[in-house]
């Protein structure tokens, strides 16, 4: 039996575990997001604390800031998708 259609069957005889298999990835793939956006920007605070030309640091600091914000937001929608695939995972 090939290795696909040996996953497959196993997702088909225990829907609830790979829900929680599929929240899981999501949860990790979130947070992940969420930890290394927070590293970016302390970088980034740190970078612009030691620059010392002020125009280039403003333009710099607007771009972070909406590139961490999109981030942020991907993180949080990958959490709460996490959340909502356990939530019906309880359902099968």
């Amino acid at each position: 039996m090939p290795v696909f259609q040996a996953i497959w069957m196993y997702c088909l005889d225990n829907p609830a575990r790979a829900l929680n298999a599929l929240a899981l990835f999501y949860a990790l793939a979130g947070g992940w997001l969420c930890a290394a956006t927070q590293l970016r920007a302390s970088r980034a605070s740190a970078r612009l604390a030691t620059n010392t030309h002020t125009e280039v640091a403003a333009d710099d600091s607007e771009a972070t800031r909406r590139v961490n914000r999109m981030f942020y937001s991907v993180g949080g929608a990958c959490l709460g998708l996490a959340v909502l695939l356990s939530l019906v995972s309880t359902h099968f």
